[in-house]
């Protein structure tokens, strides 16, 4: 069983912002896939089965992902090995997909509540690059985080969560091997 969390926060003031790319990335795949969204008190997200595995948007903030993730992953019993995390990351290029096995939490908040929650570095992250240098140096990295996209970065989306889509389908049947 594998477990693919996206992260993001909550509330419609939080839509369309770059903190929110897991979420967009897990939409994106779900429209594409006609799959729907269920809640759960249990896991404090909002979450779906589809064949052998299951997707997990965290209802706790993006500083709290782990909580959720760790809750899921314990009713399941889910090695961390089979987790695959989907953030964004301002430190890569607009659009730029990075796929690592293990790893740091590069200084994503939520990438350090999914470590401390699970007490281990050794889950699968997804990152997708929200870089924009000029605007994050004149707004700084909370606002920047917590920004709208540009008109030039929406009119990118539909690409990019395309290409995002394309490579969680890749990591769902590739992975199905791990424990």
């Amino acid at each position: 069983m594998k477990l693919i969390v996206g992260f993001g926060n909550t509330g419609h003031e939080y839509d369309f912002t770059r903190h929110n790319m897991g979420f967009l990335a897990l939409d994106f795949f779900f429209k594409l896939h006609d799959l729907s969204w269920q809640s759960s008190q249990k896991f404090h997200s909002i979450w779906a089965k589809h064949g052998n595995t299951i997707f997990l948007k965290p209802q706790t903030f993006y500083n709290e992902v782990g909580l959720a993730t760790r809750e899921c992953a314990n009713f399941f019993k889910i090695d961390p090995t089979s987790i695959i995390a989907v953030c964004d990351d301002f430190n890569l290029d607009f659009g730029q997909l990075r796929f690592r096995e293990r790893g740091s939490d590069g200084g994503n908040n939520g990438l350090k509540s999914l470590t401390n929650h699970l007490h281990t570095t050794d889950y699968q992250r997804l990152r997708i690059g929200t870089g924009n240098p000029e605007l994050r140096k004149k707004i700084g990295d909370i606002n920047f985080v917590l920004g709208r996209f540009t008109e030039t970065e929406r009119e990118l989306l539909p690409q990019i969560l395309s290409s995002s889509a394309l490579r969680l389908s890749e990591l769902i049947s590739n992975t199905s091997s791990h424990p």
